[in-house]
């Protein structure tokens, strides 16, 4: 097996796949990368900014649930 030149979908640079990312990706069952390490790191980092954003939505359900135990003002 021999490294690979991949070009990145996103920013269109050339990048290489190595040989032992091949060997490394096939035993994971991993598809070939179509993103750079750049382009790869700027999703991440993108992905982790939204799920970020989503935990304060997330919290919301046990503030329900702490609500619905107060008793009703009659």
């Amino acid at each position: 097996m021999e490294d690979k030149t991949l070009v990145c979908v996103e920013c269109g640079k050339e990048f290489t796949f190595t040989e032992g990312e091949q060997a490394f990706y096939a035993e994971k069952g991993f598809q070939e990368p179509k993103r750079c390490k750049e382009c790869r790191q700027k999703a991440k980092e993108r992905r982790n900014a939204k799920r970020a954003e989503a935990k304060p939505a997330e919290e919301k359900p046990a503030e329900i649930e702490e609500a619905a135990d107060e008793p009703k003002a009659e």
